[in-house]
């Protein structure tokens, strides 16, 4: 049953059965109640995207993150989602796999006008933004959260990455690290700068010369990684504490340790910025900076269809951060006497 057909059945015009079916105020209470009950008779069901079309909208956004295999973007999802839900949108989610190509790629997808609005947190290897500005050139709404492009004028929610970068190396400091070493993931990122320079100026705060030895530029490569990390954590010179700016990172240092018959946390203190809900029962448990993952994707929801129901409006929140916190657990535990 189609509304041209449902019309035909009460012998009314198309376009007074479609504001019956909307309540308008142009039709009668009659009218209305007749449309309602034939509707209702013959079983008819309304047709979103025909509405949607209608109305030159989608009724649905685009999230655009680089993985899923990572306990920090699955609530995110699910805060995005709760804010969709309410509004009756769709959510469609593009991975990029830490590829710029497939953002690019995707990016143009969604010129097209098939979304409403885009969310989207950078791959590790986006180094250019020409692709994003082309997105706002075609007045595609445009919220970035976590991973974000500093020069691109659209709303950021992050979190506080610096400050926490210098709270977790205080941590290391005050549990008596003297040699710590830092792993970070691509250097053009936003969040790998902000929490190196906050480690930086942690160690200079307590009159530390920061060791360039001591940064380990990562991949995306897990078997390099690990390579990397066994060359760091095998010399002479090793560290005392690891603070590793992704949890991807952290579970390396981990596997390494084993290997190396490195104690955790006696010869070596670690912590890193993780959600992963395993961190309390890994042996010894991790401590973490938490990142209020979900309240993120609320808030970059709620910013983002601000926009598309206000659009040419500018945006209520230019820049939003949220608290992280840091959440101490037995990987960097002070131990006073030593396992014999």
């Amino acid at each position: 049953m189609t509304l041209k057909q449902l019309a035909k059945e009460l012998n009314l015009s198309f376009s007074t059965v479609s504001k019956a079916l909307r309540d308008s105020h142009e039709i009668s209470i009659e009218t209305k109640n007749r449309v309602l009950a034939k509707a209702k008779a013959l079983n008819y069901q309304v047709n979103p995207l025909a509405s949607s079309l209608r109305k030159q909208k989608s009724k649905t956004i685009a999230v655009v993150i680089p993985e899923v295999v990572n306990d920090f973007f699955g609530p995110v999802i699910n805060g995005i989602e709760s804010i969709a839900q309410e509004k009756e949108y769709h959510v469609l989610i593009y991975l990029t796999h830490e590829d710029m190509q497939k953002e690019v790629a995707i990016t143009k997808l969604l010129q097209n006008g098939r979304v409403d609005g885009i969310m989207m947190s950078l791959s590790e290897q986006t180094s250019t933004t020409t692709h994003l500005k082309a997105l706002q050139e075609k007045g595609i709404p445009l919220v970035f959260f976590d991973r974000i492009a500093e020069d691109i004028n659209a709303p950021k929610v992050t979190t506080d990455d610096y400050n926490c970068g210098i709270k977790a190396t205080e941590h290391l400091l005050e549990n008596g690290c003297k040699r710590i070493a830092f792993l970070t993931i691509a250097p053009n990122l936003s969040i790998s700068n902000k929490r190196m320079n906050g480690y930086l100026d942690a160690l200079k705060k307590h009159n530390i010369e920061p060791d360039e030895r001591l940064i380990l530029s990562c991949t995306g490569d897990d078997a390099k990684n690990n390579e990397l990390i066994l060359q760091l954590l095998g010399n002479s010179k090793r560290p005392d504490g690891v603070f590793a700016s992704v949890e991807k990172l952290a579970i390396s240092t981990y596997a390494i340790c084993a290997e190396l018959n490195l104690n955790i946390p006696e010869d070596l203190k670690v912590i890193c910025f993780s959600n992963m809900q395993t961190a309390a029962f890994l042996n010894p448990s991790l401590s973490t900076i938490t990142q209020p993952a979900y309240e993120m994707g609320r808030e970059a929801a709620a910013i983002l269809f601000d926009l598309v129901e206000k659009k040419g409006k500018q945006p209520r929140v230019e820049k939003m951060v949220l608290n992280s916190i840091l959440v101490a657990r037995n990987s960097t535990k002070v131990i006073l006497f030593r396992k014999p």
